[in-house]
């Protein structure tokens, strides 16, 4: 064997090491959910020959010639007993596109299908696509809905000045994707958009994020709903905000609907991501709240502060200080994984089920929006945590 036949059998060895390596809880829990030790996909995940040109003779040094920046922000399905990611891969030319992984235990072992998804182009090309919420329909569809990014036009001459809005395609597979015209609203952009899983009178509901510009959402934004005749050529003439911005919490700057919400018997499980500004930065973070079973619009339970915050290692990354999740699975015996990226670079899962998730919704105190208001709820804690230790 030639030494760089050698080098070759290497390389696809430390990745099959790498794929095949069993992932373990961490030891510490808080009793909503357990977070895991390794992250489940990183650029070294993506199989090498989506990386490497393996041919001597026209890359006699072996090297990259496709690198991996990112591996990030994935949309979710547990579908046949298969735990699949349509994860957002970015190479190292900041071009993001959709590949699928897959695993059979959800937490570990996450490989990625031969080839990324092709996903067809309107009459106006995406520059670049990401973000993919996924959502299994009542109407036998599933949905992923992505942000297609594209220059500003009405700024030329600002190379940084950029438009997003809500992409829409549909499959049955995750391997043939047909791609329909992109959501219609009357908002500035739209980012975060997510398809609600059942009909609301007949029609395709919508989870939204207006904003007025790329990044920044203005003096609006939060959490929108809307609703539209079809997905042919959706469109929502008329959109109102159900989870404001707020004030000095964990979404005063901006936030968003994760993944699509969870039915359960005491309402619609929602996962969604909050922005505040630090001296540091933006800083992300995951919160969750509860919606009616009927009026999945209206909110019933949201309990105070964050849900998922970066720490240690997942603070650091392309994006520091970032969690982000847009996908998460649930099972026939109520198991839920929810997948998030740490700091724009790689994937990680943590562990729950339905009831706890939803125990924690209800039972958690409300932001106070005040110092006082929350000192007064954390003594109640206190005292009973007292008289029940004292045995009163």
């Amino acid at each position: 064997m030639s030494d760089y036949k050698k080098l070759v059998k290497e390389l696809f060895a430390q990745q099959e090491n790498l794929l095949t390596a069993k992932n373990s809880p961490q030891a510490e829990g808080n009793g909503i959910f357990q977070r895991w030790q390794a992250p489940i996909i990183t650029p070294a995940h993506v199989p090498v020959n989506w990386r490497y040109d393996l041919n001597e003779a026209t890359n006699p040094f072996l090297m990259e010639r496709q690198g991996i920046n990112a591996t990030l922000n994935s949309g979710a399905i547990y579908k046949d007993g298969k735990y699949l990611l349509v994860v957002r891969v970015e190479g190292n030319d900041r071009k993001s596109f959709f590949a699928v992984a897959e695993s059979d235990t959800g937490v570990d072992n996450f490989k990625f299908w031969s080839h990324p998804v092709i996903m067809p182009e309107t009459d106006r090309p995406d520059t670049n696509v990401y973000d993919m919420r996924l959502t299994e329909h009542e109407d036998g569809y599933i949905y992923g809905l992505f942000c297609t990014e594209r220059k500003d036009e009405e700024h030329p001459n600002d190379l940084s000045a950029a438009e997003a809005q809500c992409g829409i395609a549909r499959t049955k597979d995750l391997v043939t994707w047909e791609r329909l015209a992109d959501l219609v609203t009357y908002s500035g952009q739209q980012r975060n958009v997510v398809l609600h899983p059942e009909f609301v009178d007949g029609k395709y509901a919508f989870y939204t994020r207006p904003q007025d510009g790329f990044i920044s959402v203005g003096s609006g934004g939060g959490i929108g709903w809307g609703l539209s005749e079809s997905m042919e050529n959706a469109e929502i003439k008329s959109e109102v905000i159900v989870d404001g911005k707020v004030y000095h919490t964990i979404k005063e700057i901006k936030n968003g609907q994760g993944p699509a919400p969870i039915k359960t018997e005491q309402g619609w499980l929602h996962l969604a991501h909050g922005v505040r500004n630090t001296a540091a930065g933006l800083r992300y973070v995951l919160y969750t709240f509860m919606t009616d079973l009927h009026q999945p619009w209206r909110i019933t339970q949201q309990p105070g502060g964050h849900f998922i915050a970066p720490e240690g290692a997942e603070r650091v990354g392309d994006v520091s200080n970032v969690v982000f999740s847009n996908g998460w699975t649930v099972t026939e015996d109520g198991k839920v994984n929810i997948y998030y990226a740490s700091s724009d670079t790689r994937m990680h899962v943590a562990t729950s089920t339905v009831e706890q998730l939803v125990d924690y919704c209800m039972n958690t105190p409300k932001d106070g929006l005040r110092s006082a208001a929350s000192v007064i709820e954390r003594n109640k804690l206190i005292d009973a945590n007292l008289a029940l230790l004292n045995g009163q």
